[in-house]
């Protein structure tokens, strides 16, 4: 059928069951965004490039979809690379789709605008895949690619460009229909080995990461049958709710690591037993793992390539059933309580947390932030639900919380979410309380204020002899900054007092922002319970 470039992209996208785009229309991308407009497609337009990838990642990362973004080429996508590494280093399925200069420049270097000396080979060093479609009729053939990519085997984020022309070129264009995924790898008799060898522990711990998250009720299936504790360091977090009896924080895992006899990794590339904590070379490790060279990186003794849920289901058959040991179910259980009661020191950011869990329901969604509050809420703050605790992960990207929490209500519209940001952070985005009054998206922002970039403060005073530089911040006024962008605002200086305004805010709709003042010297460091 007659159609433009734009086109094709936009009925390829609603092939793939996409109705969302977050973008910036430029110059080169004028075509595509006349044709999401003539579709129908809702498009969000934030106030800078890199909120478009940060909200398509907390799109994906709380509806399991994927989350789609355009911007235009070169210093636009350059914008959103923060974002889109993110989306890689969370395996994240996050879609680019961008420009390129036109066809007769390309490759020549003659500076035209936006131009790259070789944009997709950057790309491809960012994303999963990096796909180019030359001329019109070749787009939806990208977009599919792109999308069999984000979702085969471990997930992970994709760019489709083209040059600039050809989004307004016309022609009768075929819209390719969802791909077949790669297959999986099957698992083989490796399965067979790894439950013997679970079978011999005494003391086993499951560690697991968001590929968890399609396996859930297998994973706590080997959980009961094992009696073992499953532990969700940050992305895994919410597999096994922190209410069950052997779904624990990292924290309170820490205090059984020296006992553990047998580790089981599910989804996850084990970084708190591997280097955070004391190494234990003699504990056997054994991985489900999907991605065959992630297998390569920490010697294990036995390695089952295959996706989580379909192994599970192999490795449950395969495990005997067994008493509980006494002594590990008690020192579990111990475990449990002591931590609950040691990390109340972590003041006063515990008893936040604490108050923000009481305000939300146990679907709601709390995105934390690279901060001293959000450290704390690796372990201070419990998870009931899969998908309802967004981190960054280990890219630790600073300012991915507030627009990455507009992104997780764009796709959640009907629970509450709550974005934990320091005031470093939070700065680097605040412009984006004008997208959340735009588009009527209503997140609770919290922001910490301590002056500060709290962690780099501490560690210039502790181990530079007091030489701070670059650490020390001067902030604006918060309720005149919500008052100019016409978002409700509350400052509070207690627990019960956020806790409050967070159901107020809930209850009365519309994005807010709650300012919580604080002194980085009378904040205790959150890292004791989560190095060894």
């Amino acid at each position: 059928m007659a159609m433009t470039g734009g086109d094709a992209i936009a009925a390829s996208l609603r092939a793939h069951g996409v109705n969302t785009v977050f973008g910036i229309p430029g110059a080169q991308l004028y075509g595509l965004f006349d044709a999401l407009q003539r579709d129908g497609m809702r498009v969000i337009t934030p106030r800078h490039e890199q909120t478009c990838a940060y909200m398509a990642f907390g799109y994906a990362r709380a509806s399991g979809q994927a989350g789609v973004y355009s911007v235009v080429p070169g210093p636009g996508v350059l914008n959103t690379a923060a974002a889109l590494l993110t989306a890689w280093g969370c395996n994240e399925p996050v879609l680019c789709l961008t420009g390129q200069v036109p066809t007769a420049f390309l490759g020549k270097g003659r500076g035209h605008l936006h131009e790259m000396r070789d944009q997709r080979a950057t790309l491809a060093g960012i994303a999963k895949s990096a796909e180019r479609a030359e001329r019109a009729g070749e787009v939806s053939a990208a977009v599919a690619h792109a999308f069999r990519e984000m979702h085969s085997l471990k997930p992970g984020p994709a760019t489709v460009e083209m040059p600039w022309e050809q989004f307004t070129a016309e022609g009768e264009f075929d819209i390719v229909r969802p791909l077949e995924r790669h297959p999986d790898p099957v698992a083989d008799v490796v399965i067979g080995e790894a439950a013997r060898a679970i079978e011999k522990a005494e003391r086993p711990m499951i560690f697991v990461g968001p590929a968890g998250f399609e396996a859930r009720d297998e994973v706590l299936r080997l959980a009961e049958l094992l009696h073992a504790p499953v532990v969700g360091f940050r992305s895994g977090r919410g597999v096994v709710s922190n209410r069950h009896e052997l779904g624990l924080t990292i924290a309170e895992a820490r205090r059984l690591w020296p006992s553990v006899d047998c580790i089981i990794g599910i989804g996850t590339r084990l970084e708190v037993p591997s280097w955070r904590w004391q190494a234990r070379p003699e504990v056997p490790v054994v991985r489900l793992e999907i991605d065959a060279e992630e297998l390569t990186r920490i010697p294990c003794m036995l390695g089952v390539l295959g996706r989580a849920k379909t192994s599970l289901i192999v490795l449950l058959e395969e495990i005997r059933p067994r008493m509980a040991s006494p002594d590990w179910q008690a020192s579990i259980r111990n475990a449990r309580l002591e931590t609950a009661e040691a990390i109340k020191e972590i003041s006063p950011h515990y008893n936040y947390l604490q108050a923000i869990r009481q305000a939300l329901p146990d679907d709601g969604i709390l995105v934390e932030e690279v901060c001293q509050a959000g450290f704390a809420s690796w372990y201070c703050y419990p998870v009931y639900e899969p998908r309802t605790f967004i981190s960054t992960g280990f890219e630790g990207t600073l300012g991915f919380g507030f627009p990455t929490a507009l992104g997780v209500k764009v796709a959640r519209p009907d629970v509450p979410v709550v974005s934990i940001a320091g005031d470093g952070g939070f700065m680097f985005v605040a412009q984006e309380l004008a997208t959340a009054a735009q588009y009527g998206i209503d997140v609770v922002t919290v922001v910490f204020n301590n002056s500060a970039f709290g962690n780099v403060k501490r560690d210039q005073q502790q181990n530079f002899n007091g030489r701070l530089i670059g650490a020390e911040l001067r902030n604006p006024d918060f309720g005149k900054l919500a008052a100019a962008f016409h978002v409700d605002f509350a400052r509070v200086s207690a627990p019960a007092e956020l806790r409050k305004a967070i159901e107020t805010a809930m209850t009365r709709g519309g994005p807010w922002l709650i300012e919580v003042p604080l002194s980085i010297e009378n904040e205790v460091s959150p890292w004791k319970f989560i190095h060894g």
